[in-house]
Parts: C-alpha cells; sequence; structure tokens
C-alpha cells in the first residue's frame, strides 16, 4: 500500500519516515519529496508497505502524531490525478478569466 506522509519537518529525511513505519512492519520504500530547484523538502512524502494491514496499522498508529516536532497526517495515498489539474480546468487564455488578460482575449504591443 502507497501511503502519503504530509506536514513534515522540513528536516525530516527518509531515513528517519522509514524507521517510523518500520515499527509497523515491512517499508518497502521511503520517499521525502524535495524541491527540484531549491533542494528543500516540500514537507510531504509517500512510504510503500507490502502488507495492507501492517500499513492500516502505521496509518492509524501514526496519524495526527508527532515526528520531528510537527504533528503529521498519515493517509492511504489516493492515485494522482490524470491532466494536472483536480478540477480539469488547465487555465489559459479564455473568457473564464484564467489567461490574466481582459476579455479573455491576447495582448496586442
Amino acid at each position: 500500500m502507497n501511503i502519503f506522509v504530509a506536514k513534515l519537518n522540513y528536516d525530516t529525511d527518509e531515513d528517519t519516515l522509514r524507521s517510523s513505519f518500520e515499527e509497523y512492519g515491512s517499508v518497502d520504500s521511503a520517499k521525502v519529496v524535495m524541491d527540484k530547484f531549491t533542494g528543500r523538502s516540500k514537507g510531504f512524502g509517500f512510504v510503500e508497505m507490502p502488507d495492507d494491514s501492517q500499513a492500516m496499522a502505521a496509518i492509524n498508529g501514526l496519524n495526527e502524531t508527532e515526528l520531528d516536532g510537527r504533528t503529521i497526517v498519515v493517509k492511504k495515498a489516493e492515485p494522482k490525478a490524470e491532466g494536472g489539474s483536480r478540477d480539469g480546468f488547465r487555465g489559459g487564455n479564455d473568457r473564464r478569466g484564467g489567461g490574466g488578460f481582459r476579455n479573455g482575449g491576447d495582448r496586442r504591443y
């Protein structure tokens, strides 16, 4: 089962994340998501556990607990939405106001 972990301390590393979940069973992987430009943690990550019952025990045992001084949120990861945005609207130059120009048209110079 893939598990989403949010509100991580920016200093929490993958080893700390892994060891927290290993108290509940076998862990295939633990990943803290990093910003590709700054190299800093984005404050969330994912843990993969092969046994669903152990994963559920970890979710129930670790959700709303403290890790490295922060209260974390732990839940089953949802599949990534297709197309990028959750509501299906990507923005752009249309009359719904997503483009940033008046009346949805392009700026003429």
